[in-house]
């Protein structure tokens, strides 16, 4: 398998009450910091399909549920990837891709490249989140939520 020159992250959330929406973010075995679900693409992947699996291998989230591409993007420069010798010399930066997936009722199972995880309201998962991209992608999800213009 070939890492193909892209990133994604996976935001969970669930509606735990009418008006009450939690995020399931994940903590790093390797650092100390939590983040949502990510990944890069694998070979010939689309975004989405590299987002399932991620989501999969990651969260045990199941790869039928819907996905929903935010707008939010980001660049991460390719030295943080140790695949990045294997890409093009004039690739210097790639796109990190968001998604949104309802887990309600799902059992997250981790992996082992995550030591926990917790479900948390927009507020406390705002303040836990190491990456500014994760808060970014965050806020718009939640907007979209409490707007109702997610599914637009």
């Amino acid at each position: 398998m070939a890492r193909a020159p892209f990133q994604v992250i996976v935001l969970p959330y669930g509606r735990v009450a009418e008006d009450k929406i939690e995020f399931a973010i994940f903590h790093r075995s390797d650092a100390r910091f939590w983040q949502f679900i990510s990944g890069g693409g694998e070979d010939e992947e689309t975004l989405e399909q590299a987002a399932k699996r991620e989501a999969w291998e990651e969260g045990g989230i199941p790869t039928h549920l819907r996905y929903h591409l935010l707008q939010t993007e980001a660049t991460v420069p390719v030295y943080h990837f140790a695949d990045h010798l294997l890409w093009p010399p004039n690739i210097y930066v790639i796109r990190e891709h968001s998604f949104a997936v309802d887990c309600t009722g799902v059992q997250l199972v981790i992996s082992t490249e995550h030591s926990e995880f917790v479900w948390l309201d927009y507020e406390n998962a705002l303040e836990k989140l190491k990456w500014d991209s994760n808060k970014t992608a965050l806020w718009e999800l939640n907007f979209r939520l409490n707007q109702n213009t997610l599914f637009l």
